[in-house]
Parts: structure tokens; C-alpha cells; sequence
């Protein structure tokens, strides 16, 4: 496991680029009213303040000389400008990861929404999804500014291998976690991206939720709602058995479903307890307590102190990788001996 040996300091070069307002400020560290979430650093920078920041980093993964298999992994597309207006995270930056969207059929095929829900979870799981859930929409899931008409959000989840991400961080030499990290976002893109075009196919509209550049759908949320796993203490889902390492994408639609149920396995509880990712974390960034976020008591991972290590690790990854539930063979006995727990501890 990795432990830091001392607290991760932010080199001036890095902090230069951070604006003055805090970004826990944006996202309502603190706040214990609800209210939606803000536009923040992976969305375009018309949208709000960081984008000095959001082009340092994206410089750093993606400018540089040894960055090619980044660039690849990513589908950056070759006009992209890393530090510059146009090479700021926007949806232009990706070469289109997937087949083209289809026109939606004039005619709708009518069935329950108990078997649309089995086809489309058969059809994800079938194209390169590793989990999937369904969820209702709601207000507070969707970003200021930005609207979701669809009334079900479909949430995939896509793993990492292990032996791949456990190589966080990516410095320069060995690229091995940020790598894997693109392939799966590229892989999560495809896995909307089809699975839009088969409801499509059937006469119903959607809308595609591809990472890692937020647009009207904030991710966590609805992937809980759907049954993807438990908020972790280092800001990530935790799955019964992917652990903390997979990436999410989501298609929104009007087709008719059944909506999952929230997993609660012990994850949470778990965290309460384990100190494995704030001790590893460089810059000291992950909160030991859960804090109150837009009217919600959760767990929270410090934007300012975070980002700046982020960047200059190419995309860090580290509490993912030594989050316990991710380790591999290691999330079944967890599931096992939580379940255990609470039935000794009993009701409440």
C-alpha cells in the first residue's frame, strides 16, 4: 500500500493557475441547504472560473513529449491545443468515441417497462459494460444552467484491470494508470453510445453522458440511485465487486423502464473505520469525516488541495488504486464480512 511519507506541497507553478474563489466554495462544501450543483472543472470554462487551471492540467497529461499513448487512450483529437481556449475540456477535444448517433425511429415498439429495463441492461452488459442500473431523474442530479428532459437516466459502469491503474500516479516514465484510465472512459463512451442507438432504434430519444467532460448530468448521484454501489470516503462510488476502480457514462431517455434499487453492502460503514486512502493521498485532501454538500451529509475530498497534485500527476488515481474494496478477489470477502457485522450489531 502506498503511504505518503510526508504532506504533498503545491509548487507555485501549479497554484498560479488556481483562481481566487475556492472551489468547495463552488461545489457547497459547508452548505446544509439543498440546491443543484454548480458548473465546475471538467465542464467548458465559459462556465466558470477554473479554466486557467482545467488548461494547466490538461497540459501537463496531455502536451507532453512522452504523451502520445495518453493522447491515444484518450481519443484526443489532433487538433487539440492543450493551455489554450480551444484545448480546454469541452466535447470538441475527443475524437467521437463509438458509432455516430442514429435518427431516432418514427414508430415506437411498445412492451412493459419491466422488459425494456431487461433488454437494456442485456444489450450494455452485452456492449462492454461491466455493470448497469436505471434511475428517475431528478432536479437535483442536473447542473445549473443545463436541463435533462429524459425521465430515466441508464448508468453503465466500465472496470479498470488492476494491474494497470495500480500503477498510480502517472509520472513521467510510466503512463500505465493514466492510460488505463482513458481506455476506460473511451470504453464507457462506446458502451453509451451504442446503447443509445439500440433505444433510439426502438423509437424512443435519448441523450449520451460520456466522461470525463461533465455536461447537464452530475454522474455519482444517479449511478446510486441505480444501484452502482455507495459513495466512498475518497469522493469515488465503491461497487460490490468492482471496488472503487471503474468509470461511469449514462444515456438518458423517455423509453419506458423500472428503476433499480440503491446496493447498500457495508461500504460506507466500512469507510467510517478505514484510514487506507486519506493516509495514501499526497496532498491531504480527503476529508476524514463527512461533511454537509448542497443540503447532504457525505463524504468529500478537498478540490483545492486535490487538483493542484492532480495535475501534476497526470490524473493521480491513487485512492482508487489502494482502496481495499478494489483490490483483486478482495471485494466478495468485504461484501461477506459486513453482512456479518451488521447481524451481529442487529437492527439499527
Amino acid at each position: 500500500m502506498t503511504r505518503r511519507s510526508e504532506i504533498w506541497q503545491a509548487p507555485t507553478r501549479a497554484l498560479e493557475h488556481m483562481p481566487p474563489q475556492s472551489g468547495n466554495t463552488v461545489n457547497g462544501l459547508g452548505e446544509t441547504e439543498p440546491r443543484s450543483p454548480s458548473p465546475f472543472f471538467w465542464h467548458e470554462p465559459k462556465y466558470h472560473d477554473f479554466g486557467d487551471m482545467q488548461g494547466y492540467t490538461l497540459g501537463i497529461m496531455y502536451g507532453l513529449e512522452d504523451a502520445g499513448e495518453i493522447r491515444e487512450a484518450f481519443c484526443i483529437n489532433e487538433n487539440f491545443r492543450p493551455g489554450t481556449e480551444s484545448g480546454r475540456a469541452s466535447d470538441g477535444q475527443f475524437i467521437h468515441r463509438g458509432p455516430d448517433p442514429v435518427d431516432v425511429a418514427p414508430a415506437k415498439v411498445h412492451k412493459t417497462a419491466v422488459e425494456w429495463s431487461q433488454e437494456v441492461k442485456q444489450f450494455a452488459l452485452a456492449h462492454h459494460a461491466d455493470v448497469v442500473g436505471i434511475a428517475e431523474m431528478r432536479p437535483e442530479w442536473v447542473f445549473a444552467g443545463f436541463e435533462v428532459r429524459e425521465r430515466y437516466v441508464v448508468v453503465i459502469g466500465v472496470a479498470h484491470a488492476y494491474e494497470e491503474i495500480s500503477q498510480a500516479p502517472s509520472l513521467p516514465g510510466n503512463n500505465r494508470a493514466i492510460v488505463e484510465v482513458g481506455r476506460q472512459y473511451t470504453r464507457a463512451a462506446m458502451a453509451a453510445a451504442e446503447l443509445s442507438n439500440f433505444i433510439r432504434g426502438q423509437g424512443y430519444e435519448t441523450t449520451c453522458y460520456p466522461g470525463p467532460t461533465a455536461q447537464a448530468l452530475l454522474m455519482i448521484p444517479p449511478a446510486i440511485a441505480a444501484g452502482l454501489g455507495e459513495l466512498g470516503k475518497h469522493g469515488s462510488l465503491i461497487n460490490r465487486k468492482l471496488g472503487s476502480s471503474f468509470r461511469l457514462s449514462a444515456v438518458a431517455t423517455d423509453m419506458p423502464l423500472e428503476t433499480s434499487q440503491p446496493d447498500t453492502f457495508g461500504a460506507d460503514e466500512f469507510c467510517l473505520r478505514c484510514q487506507v486512502c486519506t493516509k495514501a493521498c499526497p496532498p491531504d485532501a480527503i476529508y476524514e469525516d463527512k461533511q454537509w454538500v448542497r443540503g447532504d451529509k457525505k463524504w468529500y475530498v478537498n478540490f483545492d488541495t486535490c487538483i493542484p497534485y492532480f495535475a501534476e500527476s497526470r490524473g493521480c488515481g491513487i485512492c482508487i488504486a489502494v482502496c481495499p474494496w478494489s483490490l483483486p478477489g478482495v471485494a466478495d470477502r468485504l461484501v461477506i464480512s459486513m453482512a456479518k457485522r451488521r447481524d451481529r450489531s442487529g437492527p439499527g
